[in-house]
């Protein structure tokens, strides 16, 4: 049984810290359904999951920050299982410092968003920036950031676009979060070049027809090993997303329709996303009780049912033993404490 990383999560104290275009954004999306990211809704919603990756987010074309020293912060909450992300903008003038002081403060990755900084991948700043860290050994996740706030330059996140980094750059580790939506295929073709990029399946995981139609073509073009479980939170969550995965296949029952094997599922969901990365020793995981490994071994799906009963089993296998850390003493009953329900809730309070 491998384990389950999930590359690709948010957290923020107050949706301002987004950009205002962003902020606005979510408060409309608010009015259908309640977004939480706080720190309390986070840890329970990562039970599903081994390890987890927190995305920073830097944009001075937006005014949005959520910057190093509060993801780090957030990783010290459970330093054995959250990994942080830095967020860096290229184009500020500071960005190198940014840099070396997320290396300091433990971070093990940058999170670049072209579109929401406004800045074209191979931009001069950007190169240095991607050059520095293939050098320093971090691995870089590409956020489209296309349509959240109504100023991102949607033509700057184009896969396309990132052919000249992989070139230049052939030992960075690259990752397209959202598989590059709204230019699937573009990213997949680019994922079959180049051996060190990689895609997650955030956002498009949660529209079941296009994510068949997805891997369908992945398992067609031979790049299922670069795809990476992601769950976009607080937008999704990791047992939505493996649901998904382990249910695709209905599409095909009764059909003359082409099935996703369910090995390559599998593969997908409990990939070893901290040693593709090469992230391995930046995290002491807890070793998992046999019991556990037992139980998680016998869940072979032979049909649908057994697929969904797997999808069960697998985001209920953590939570079992997810035990609070010695060290966490979260107050739910205190909206200031990170890890309280309230916390970083977007509240509409007009």
């Amino acid at each position: 049984m491998g384990m389950i990383v999930d590359v690709h999560t948010h957290l923020w104290e107050r949706p301002e810290q987004l950009g205002d275009g962003t902020a606005q954004r979510l408060k409309a999306m608010m009015v259908h359904e309640p977004i939480n990211a706080s720190g309390w809704a986070y840890d329970q919603a990562m039970k599903a999951v081994d390890a987890s990756v927190i995305l920073g987010f830097e944009s001075q074309y937006l005014g949005a920050s959520i910057s190093n020293e509060q993801i780090a912060n957030y990783v010290k909450r459970r330093p054995n299982k959250y990994l942080g992300f830095a967020g860096i903008d290229p184009l500020a003038t500071d960005w190198k410092d940014k840099l070396k002081e997320a290396v300091d403060l433990g971070l093990v990755g940058v999170c670049f968003s072209a579109a929401a900084q406004n800045c074209h991948p191979t931009h001069t700043r950007a190169m240095y920036l991607f050059e520095k860290c293939e050098e320093l050994g971090l691995p870089v996740l590409h956020h489209p950031g296309t349509h959240m706030a109504t100023a991102a330059v949607m033509a700057f996140s184009q896969p396309f676009l990132f052919d000249e980094i992989g070139r230049t750059f052939p030992k960075l580790k690259l990752i397209f979060s959202q598989l590059g939506h709204p230019w699937v295929d573009e990213a997949i073709l680019l994922l079959s070049k180049h051996p060190n990029f990689f895609a997650d399946l955030s956002d498009i995981s949660s529209r079941p027809w296009q994510l068949y139609n997805t891997l369908l073509t992945a398992v067609q073009q031979n790049v299922t090993d670069s795809l990476l479980l992601g769950s976009d939170f607080p937008f999704s969550s990791p047992e939505d997303v493996i649901y998904n995965l382990y249910t695709v296949n209905h599409f095909t029952k009764g059909t003359s329709m082409p099935t996703i094997p369910r090995h390559v599922l599998s593969s997908i969901i409990e990939r070893d996303t901290l040693a593709v990365l090469g992230l391995s020793g930046k995290i002491q995981l807890p070793e998992r009780s046999e019991k556990m490994l037992d139980e998680s071994d016998k869940a072979k799906p032979d049909s649908e049912s057994e697929d969904r009963q797997r999808a069960k089993v697998v985001v209920t296998r953590i939570s079992a033993s997810d035990e609070p850390d010695s060290e966490d003493h979260d107050d739910p009953d205190d909206p200031d404490d990170p890890g309280a329900p309230g916390a970083g809730r977007l509240v509409d309070r007009n």
